[in-house]
């Protein structure tokens, strides 16, 4: 296993038993719910929005490691964004995992930071889904929408 892959794999596992911004943020004024009912995943995305700005952002719920740990690094990357600015980091992280693997055009990496992470979940289709729960949940909680998001 390379010395990069190791890296990816630890950040993943930190991430997912030690996750960030786990919990309801003071004065969250929107919410959704996501589940992924092939993996168990049960996700609600929290956001304190305030002048189209992600204020502050947490989560709540269960699920698998990669799940968890998409979940805990979206939040970093999406805190203090602007809607606009979360939406497009979101479009960027689901080209990264949704890339064929055999694609001649390679993700920005560099642009995604921490979340290039999740470049091998696209080796693994189901594993994609776990991935992108808490970022479809984040869309729908930007949205305002009362639709629990399914991966289904």
């Amino acid at each position: 296993m390379s010395e990069l892959r190791e890296l990816y794999q630890s950040v993943i596992i930190d991430h997912s038993k030690r996750p960030r911004n786990f919990g309801a943020p003071d004065d969250a004024n929107r919410s959704a719910d996501g589940v992924n009912p092939l993996c168990g995943d049960k996700l609600t995305v929290f956001l304190r929005m305030k002048d189209g700005v992600v204020e502050d952002v947490g989560f709540e719920g269960s699920g698998c490691a990669i799940s968890l740990a998409s979940a805990s690094l979206m939040t970093e990357a999406v805190k203090g964004r602007t809607e606009a600015e979360a939406r497009a980091v979101f479009g960027d992280f689901h080209d990264l995992v949704t890339a064929s693997p055999t694609s001649q055009q390679d993700p920005d990496t560099e642009k995604l930071g921490k979340l290039s992470v999740f470049a091998g979940v696209r080796e693994f289709p189901v594993r994609v889904k776990c991935a992108t729960l808490a970022w479809h949940t984040l869309a729908s909680a930007l949205e305002g929408s009362e639709d629990v998001i399914t991966t289904e």
